[in-house]
Protein backbone atom coordinates (compact mmCIF):
# COMPACT_ATOMS: atom_id res chain seq x y z
CA UNK A 1 0.00 0.00 0.00
CA UNK A 2 1.19 3.69 -0.50
CA UNK A 3 -0.08 6.71 0.22
CA UNK A 4 -1.41 7.86 3.99
CA UNK A 5 -3.61 5.88 5.95
CA UNK A 6 -6.44 8.50 6.03
CA UNK A 7 -7.66 9.95 3.11
CA UNK A 8 -9.17 13.55 3.09
CA UNK A 9 -12.72 14.07 2.21
CA UNK A 10 -13.94 17.45 2.60
CA UNK A 11 -14.28 19.86 5.03
CA UNK A 12 -17.08 20.77 7.81
CA UNK A 13 -18.67 23.77 6.55
CA UNK A 14 -20.88 24.47 9.21
CA UNK A 15 -23.64 23.43 12.57
CA UNK A 16 -27.13 22.42 11.39
CA UNK A 17 -30.12 22.64 13.58
CA UNK A 18 -30.15 22.03 17.28
CA UNK A 19 -29.45 18.39 17.70
CA UNK A 20 -25.74 18.52 16.92
CA UNK A 21 -25.74 17.71 12.94
CA UNK A 22 -23.25 19.45 10.74
CA UNK A 23 -22.93 19.55 6.97
CA UNK A 24 -20.11 18.41 5.60
CA UNK A 25 -18.89 19.64 1.94
CA UNK A 26 -17.20 16.81 0.27
CA UNK A 27 -14.85 17.48 -2.33
CA UNK A 28 -15.97 15.22 -4.28
CA UNK A 29 -19.92 16.25 -4.43
CA UNK A 30 -21.00 13.01 -6.33
CA UNK A 31 -19.56 11.03 -3.58
CA UNK A 32 -22.15 8.56 -1.47
CA UNK A 33 -18.81 7.40 0.62
CA UNK A 34 -20.54 9.08 3.67
CA UNK A 35 -23.73 7.28 3.74
CA UNK A 36 -21.85 3.81 4.42
CA UNK A 37 -18.73 5.42 6.40
CA UNK A 38 -18.55 3.43 9.93
CA UNK A 39 -16.03 6.47 11.48
CA UNK A 40 -14.54 10.06 10.10
CA UNK A 41 -11.60 11.89 11.29
CA UNK A 42 -12.30 15.25 11.94
CA UNK A 43 -9.26 17.88 12.79
CA UNK A 44 -7.58 14.29 13.67
CA UNK A 45 -10.10 13.31 16.08
CA UNK A 46 -12.10 9.89 15.35
CA UNK A 47 -15.77 10.36 15.20
CA UNK A 48 -18.18 7.46 14.61
CA UNK A 49 -21.28 8.04 12.64
CA UNK A 50 -24.96 7.58 13.56
CA UNK A 51 -26.49 8.90 10.47
CA UNK A 52 -25.41 10.82 7.46
CA UNK A 53 -27.97 11.78 4.57
CA UNK A 54 -27.30 13.89 1.67
CA UNK A 55 -29.03 17.37 0.99
CA UNK A 56 -28.62 19.90 -1.51
CA UNK A 57 -25.74 21.70 0.61
CA UNK A 58 -23.83 18.39 1.70
CA UNK A 59 -24.01 15.64 3.60
CA UNK A 60 -25.99 16.11 7.12
CA UNK A 61 -23.94 13.88 9.44
CA UNK A 62 -24.92 13.55 13.24
CA UNK A 63 -21.67 11.99 15.10
CA UNK A 64 -21.79 10.06 18.78
CA UNK A 65 -20.53 12.18 21.06
CA UNK A 66 -22.00 15.47 19.36
CA UNK A 67 -25.45 16.40 20.70
CA UNK A 68 -26.36 20.09 20.65
CA UNK A 69 -25.42 22.64 18.30
CA UNK A 70 -22.92 23.58 20.87
CA UNK A 71 -21.05 21.11 20.34
CA UNK A 72 -21.32 21.05 16.58
CA UNK A 73 -20.24 24.46 16.37
CA UNK A 74 -16.27 24.06 17.05
CA UNK A 75 -16.31 21.20 14.08
CA UNK A 76 -16.57 23.87 11.58
CA UNK A 77 -13.80 24.42 9.05
CA UNK A 78 -12.28 20.83 10.08
CA UNK A 79 -10.90 18.78 7.77
CA UNK A 80 -12.81 15.20 7.16
CA UNK A 81 -10.54 12.70 6.44
CA UNK A 82 -11.54 8.89 6.02
CA UNK A 83 -9.93 5.53 6.40
CA UNK A 84 -8.06 4.13 3.63
CA UNK A 85 -9.37 0.42 4.54
CA UNK A 86 -12.63 2.06 3.84
CA UNK A 87 -11.65 2.85 0.19
CA UNK A 88 -13.66 0.79 -2.30
CA UNK A 89 -11.37 0.93 -5.55
CA UNK A 90 -11.74 -0.96 -8.14
CA UNK A 91 -8.63 -3.10 -9.88
CA UNK A 92 -6.20 -0.74 -11.52
CA UNK A 93 -8.18 2.66 -10.07
CA UNK A 94 -5.82 4.63 -7.11
CA UNK A 95 -5.80 7.92 -5.92
CA UNK A 96 -3.56 10.97 -7.00
CA UNK A 97 -1.76 10.56 -3.47
CA UNK A 98 -0.58 7.19 -4.26
CA UNK A 99 1.57 8.68 -7.08
CA UNK A 100 3.89 10.59 -5.02
CA UNK A 101 7.44 8.65 -4.82
CA UNK A 102 6.68 6.67 -7.77
CA UNK A 103 9.68 6.14 -9.92
CA UNK A 104 8.96 7.44 -13.57
CA UNK A 105 10.71 5.96 -16.31
CA UNK A 106 10.33 6.19 -20.16
CA UNK A 107 9.01 3.69 -22.62
CA UNK A 108 12.52 2.37 -23.36
CA UNK A 109 13.18 2.11 -19.50
CA UNK A 110 15.11 4.88 -18.98
CA UNK A 111 14.87 6.73 -15.58
CA UNK A 112 13.50 9.86 -16.04
CA UNK A 113 12.57 10.76 -12.20
CA UNK A 114 10.75 10.63 -9.32
CA UNK A 115 7.40 12.03 -8.42
CA UNK A 116 8.07 14.56 -5.38
CA UNK A 117 4.66 16.23 -5.28
CA UNK A 118 0.58 17.52 -7.09
CA UNK A 119 0.18 20.25 -8.37
CA UNK A 120 -3.21 20.22 -9.24
CA UNK A 121 -5.30 22.98 -11.03
CA UNK A 122 -6.80 23.47 -13.85
CA UNK A 123 -4.35 21.20 -15.68
CA UNK A 124 -3.28 18.47 -12.76
CA UNK A 125 0.83 17.88 -13.18
CA UNK A 126 3.20 15.57 -11.76
CA UNK A 127 6.43 17.61 -9.98
CA UNK A 128 9.43 15.30 -11.15
CA UNK A 129 12.17 15.35 -9.73
CA UNK A 130 15.82 14.33 -11.52
CA UNK A 131 18.55 15.08 -9.40
CA UNK A 132 18.65 18.59 -9.36
CA UNK A 133 16.01 19.07 -12.26
CA UNK A 134 12.36 19.64 -11.52
CA UNK A 135 9.75 18.88 -14.54
CA UNK A 136 6.02 19.54 -14.44
CA UNK A 137 4.04 16.68 -16.17
CA UNK A 138 0.20 16.88 -17.20
CA UNK A 139 -1.56 13.96 -16.20
CA UNK A 140 -3.38 12.93 -19.19
CA UNK A 141 -3.43 9.94 -21.03
CA UNK A 142 -1.61 11.13 -23.92
CA UNK A 143 1.65 11.53 -21.51
CA UNK A 144 0.95 8.62 -18.93
CA UNK A 145 1.28 5.21 -20.58
CA UNK A 146 0.95 3.05 -17.47
CA UNK A 147 1.02 3.35 -13.78
CA UNK A 148 1.55 0.33 -11.20
CA UNK A 149 0.81 1.85 -7.84
CA UNK A 150 2.12 -1.38 -6.27
CA UNK A 151 5.17 -1.36 -8.15
CA UNK A 152 5.60 2.33 -7.47
CA UNK A 153 6.35 3.11 -11.01
CA UNK A 154 5.27 5.16 -14.05
CA UNK A 155 5.90 4.82 -17.49
CA UNK A 156 5.81 8.02 -18.87
CA UNK A 157 5.86 9.78 -23.06
CA UNK A 158 6.36 13.31 -22.19
CA UNK A 159 6.14 15.71 -24.91
CA UNK A 160 9.34 17.43 -26.65
CA UNK A 161 9.96 20.19 -25.11
CA UNK A 162 8.55 19.85 -21.19
CA UNK A 163 10.86 22.38 -19.51
CA UNK A 164 13.68 21.73 -17.15
CA UNK A 165 13.59 24.10 -14.01
CA UNK A 166 16.78 23.71 -11.57
CA UNK A 167 15.75 22.77 -8.25
CA UNK A 168 16.86 25.50 -5.79
CA UNK A 169 19.34 24.35 -3.22
CA UNK A 170 17.73 25.08 0.53
CA UNK A 171 18.68 28.52 2.21
CA UNK A 172 21.61 27.94 4.76
CA UNK A 173 20.51 28.48 8.11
Amino acid sequence: MRGRDRIEIGVVARAHGIQGEIVISTHDPDSVTLQTLPAAWLGGARYAIKRARPSQRGWLVLLEGVDTRNAAEPLRGLTVEMERAHLDLAPGEYLLDDLIGCQVVLPDGRPWGVVAALELAFQDRLVIHDGDVERLLPLVPQCIVSVDVDAGTIVADPPEGIPETPIAAAAPR
